[in-house]
């Protein structure tokens, strides 16, 4: 009669996959996914701050105005906490270590891991991979670094555009008469 065991060394390569959750701590979210959602908190939160100001401008409430901007910033640092402890779960890092983005300069070095690490493949002590990034995802995420761009190429090319003026008035100043 033939063994009738089961063998267990066989693995199993149909690993469940998991739809992230968004309002939870729990789970795992990849790093792509992880700019996407804070990118869209941050443009949502942009809009309800604005709302909020105008609120605060009709009614001539600058308390109100403070009042609904606060809760629009307390809303908001809650979500991006949650999502920070989603990524380092898919890292496989305790939720914990989120708090070293309170260190000076450890902060640094903490987030450029959680952008550029990989999460583990398949299902960590976290729970299982999350599912692919649809488009929406990905255009969201990719908007991310586009706007951190053009945030710094506000600021440099009036002070470059400032500094070359300086540089030529000066050049016409040393010049021999």
């Amino acid at each position: 009669m033939p063994p009738s065991a089961d063998v267990s060394d066989i693995v199993d390569n149909t690993e469940e996959l998991r739809e992230p959750e968004i309002l939870t701590w729990r789970g795992r979210i990849g790093r792509l996914r992880y700019l996407a959602y804070t990118m869209g908190a941050y443009l949502l939160m942009f809009v309800a701050m604005f709302f909020a100001g105008l609120i605060g401008g009709v009614s001539r409430s600058p308390v109100l105005a403070m009042f609904l901007m606060v809760l629009c910033g307390l809303g908001y640092f809650v979500f991006v906490v949650m999502a920070a402890i989603q990524r380092v779960h898919d890292i496989d890092w305790s939720g914990w270590t989120v708090l070293l983005m309170l260190v000076p300069l450890v902060n640094v070095i903490v987030g450029l891991i959680w952008l550029f690490k990989a999460g583990t493949d398949g299902a960590n002590r976290f729970g299982p991979a999350p599912t692919p990034n649809n488009w929406g995802v990905r255009i969201l995420g990719c908007i991310a670094p586009l706007a951190f761009i053009g945030i710094m190429a506000a600021v440099a090319l009036p002070a470059y555009q400032a500094y070359v003026a300086k540089a030529k008035a000066r050049a016409v100043q040393q010049q021999p008469q």
